[in-house]
């Protein structure tokens, strides 16, 4: 088949698609243009089902230096690790496309997204998605749907539809939604705090107003779907023959368990702790392996798991809609016990332990100056960007009783904490010149723990004093249904996530939503539900947010927290400040271990140090070389000439002397004595006339010395 090339416009986006082209082996493959970003989209199956009960779906978003006419940085000079926008924007694919993926779907598949050719006026994850989608769609895997991106800004109060990424610097929103026809199959939002005369705005979205926004998403996917569907119908391959697996491969096997044990399982789905429920159910199947045993039959254990997991499932959600019961005795609309505590570690700026249930986040905050920022490229960006504002979620095996070593971060990883960091970020002042770094540590886990992560971050950063414009709450929502009935569940369990159709995680303040992430295991959702789950949401963010805010009252700073001190200077005298080559600064921030910026625009100097004596310090001795407090000589003196001072002011680092003429000049320390001394108050007193020796002066500096550092 010759190459096809089609070329849509639609929601604000030109795009080229070229079919037949590269990659012909593969499954499916797509050349994909838009602007100058060129992106190849490829997707493989194996034809060996795997036997376990879930969808093998593999998705790789890469990004190649060559794209952007760069070569990689470092000693490696090839691509190696993925960035973590690459991780995140293959997270975003793989959640949007498996939903497509009919029920027993268990073939493995691949599906890679290599970026060619870069532009910085391209969004990469609405091009990559398109890109994806495409690909799946037109090749000869079964798949009878495809998908819209569209990405939502708001710039100057108007929505903008796929702004460029550019506008999107320029937006107080950002919203991807992603669906086919009318459904909506995932969200991901996020709000940006904008400054206007001095005063800072969060910017959140009152649930009304989202779903108003939604509905415009709706429209402009419907009619994206409707017309990729029209232009790719030449360029579909015809599908191959796939056998759907079973849900229920063994239905004998099913119905015994039913018959037999069905009390017992639903006995365990209602204990209230979940390494009891799980304690019970693996004895119900040991049990049942030894039933058939001893009747002389060997029954496989990973068949025995499987339809017990199968009926436990059915067990839940019938529960939860026949009786509205949950599997730990809560009400739907419930939110479990939180406890809270802050500043439980002594040596760390901020930190709080946040526990809902079983799940639990000790969250710490740890503040540095603007040079602690996280340096990163993206493949559109001319220079390197830095992030002074980072969140890192950490999900160790213990925290779910597993025994496993702890790795380096995953997708989960990397996925929930930077929905935390969106969550929080709105909150920040925009004009901060400090860098933070949340770290949450998941101690125990039974479902929301990212949620956890927002509450407890929230709270860590009032515990290291760092200002918010308000207090964020997350809470996560589940849904069952069976298509005639629903139930919406407020802050679910591992259970409710693992057996429900919806995972819907919403944070916010108590003015509206700063972010949102929504996946849907149905085909789509209806809007009724989706508002019924908002309202519900609304309700348990501000139940969280009151009990959040009733802990700042018993809140008692961190003694570890940094202090910063910031004054004015004349810009005359920056350079003595800095030295020669950096020598006098250099020698300030060793001799105090602080850290010193100098902002030449202000004319102001930033000391932050470990504790506020270090700082002090420091700032005296820079007043030494240019503080105005202190007198500037209007004569010279004569070098080498002896003269009578009296001291006004004992240090550890020297003595303030006043010459005869009323003027302030330093003696160090070191220029007393040749032989070492540790403390001048003890030899000294203020008061005290002393005889000095002027060794030098250049300008207003006036170096000093005793007869006994000379003789």
């Amino acid at each position: 088949m010759s190459e096809q090339i089609i070329k849509i416009d639609c929601n604000n986006l030109s795009e080229k698609y070229s079919f037949n082209k590269v990659a012909k082996q593969a499954s499916g493959a797509v050349l994909y243009q838009c602007g100058d970003a060129v992106l190849l989209a490829t997707v493989t199956i194996d034809l060996n089902p795997v036997v376990e009960d879930f969808l093998p779906l593999t998705v790789q978003y890469i990004e190649k230096s060559y794209a952007a006419a760069k070569i990689p940085g470092g000693f490696i000079k090839r691509e190696t690790k993925p960035g973590d926008f690459e991780t995140l924007t293959s997270r975003v694919i793989d959640r949007s496309l498996r939903p497509l993926f009919p029920k027993g779907f268990h073939y493995p598949i691949v599906i890679t997204v290599m970026v060619l050719s870069s532009d910085e006026k391209v969004d990469m994850q609405v091009a990559g998605m398109n890109a994806a989608s495409s690909a799946l769609y037109t090749s000869d895997i079964p798949i009878r749907e495809l998908v819209s991106t569209i990405r939502i800004g708001k710039i100057n109060n108007q929505i903008v539809i796929n702004p460029t990424f550019i506008e999107q610097d320029k937006s107080t929103l950002d919203l991807l939604v992603v669906g086919s026809g009318l459904d909506i199959f995932m969200i991901e939002m996020c709000v940006k705090a904008s400054k206007k005369n001095d005063k800072q705005s969060v910017n959140e979205l009152d649930e009304d107003e989202l779903l108003e926004i939604l509905e415009i998403s709706k429209e402009a996917i419907n009619r994206a779907t409707k017309e990729y569907k029209e232009r790719f119908r030449d360029v579909i391959k015809e599908k191959i023959d796939l056998v759907m697996s079973e849900e229920l491969s063994d239905r004998d096997l099913y119905n015994y368990i039913k018959s037999n044990y069905g009390d017992e399982v639903s006995s365990a789905i209602q204990s209230m702790a979940k390494s009891e429920r799980n304690s019970e159910l693996q004895a119900i199947e040991n049990k049942i392996y030894l039933d058939f045993e001893n009747r002389g039959e060997i029954k496989d254990r990973e068949l025995i798991s499987e339809m017990l997991s199968v009926y436990k499932k059915s067990i839940v959600r019938s529960l939860i809609l026949d009786k509205s019961i949950r599997a730990d005795g809560r009400a739907l609309n419930e939110i479990r016990n939180i406890s809270i505590e802050t500043n439980i570690l002594p040596s760390v700026h901020g930190s709080c332990l946040f526990t809902r249930g079983q799940t639990q986040a000790l969250v710490t905050s740890t503040i540095g100056d603007i040079k602690s920022a996280q340096s990163y490229e993206l493949i559109g960006s001319k220079s390197s960007l830095y992030e002074t504002f980072m969140v890192h979620y950490n999900f160790p095996a213990f925290s779910v009783g597993e025994a496993k070593r702890q790795g380096p971060p995953g997708r989960r990883e990397l996925g929930h904490g930077n929905l935390a960091k969106r969550a929080l970020e709105p909150t920040l002042d925009i004009d901060r010149d400090i860098t933070i770094r949340l770290v949450s540590e998941i101690l125990e886990s039974n479902g929301s723990s990212s949620m956890a992560t927002v509450c407890g971050g929230a709270l860590a950063l009032k515990a290291s004093e760092v200002k918010t414009e308000k207090l964020v709450a997350g809470i996560a929502m589940g849904l069952v249904t069976d298509g005639d009935r629903y139930a919406i569940l407020s802050d679910i369990m591992g259970l409710e996530d693992h057996d429900g159709d919806m995972d819907f995680k919403i944070t916010g303040t108590r003015d509206g939503i700063t972010a949102l992430q929504m996946d849907i295991k149905l085909g789509g959702i209806d809007t009724k539900i989706l508002r019924d789950a908002l309202i519900q949401a609304k309700e348990g963010r501000l139940h969280i947010l009151g009990i959040m805010e009733e802990s700042l009252n018993s809140m008692t700073p961190s003694q570890a927290l940094p202090s910063t001190i910031v004054f004015s200077i004349e810009a005359s005298d920056i350079p003595a400040i800095i030295g020669k080559g950096g020598g006098t600064i250099r020698d300030i921030i060793d001799k105090f271990g602080v850290s010193i910026d100098i902002d030449r625009d202000a004319n102001s100097v930033k000391i932050t140090g470990s504790s506020k004596d270090s700082i002090t310090k420091a700032k005296e001795y820079i007043d030494t070389i240019v503080s105005p407090a202190i007198k500037k000589p209007t004569m010279n003196y004569d070098i080498n000439k002896k003269y009578r001072g009296k001291i006004k002011k004992i240090v550890d680092f020297g003595m303030f002397v006043e010459m005869p003429d009323g003027y302030d000049a330093l003696l160090h320390i070191s220029k007393v004595s040749k032989n070492r001394i540790n403390r001048l108050d003890e030899l000294y007193k203020v008061g005290d006339d002393i005889d000095i020796i002027v060794l030098e002066q250049k300008g207003k500096k006036v170096e000093l010395c005793t007869p006994n550092y000379l003789f």
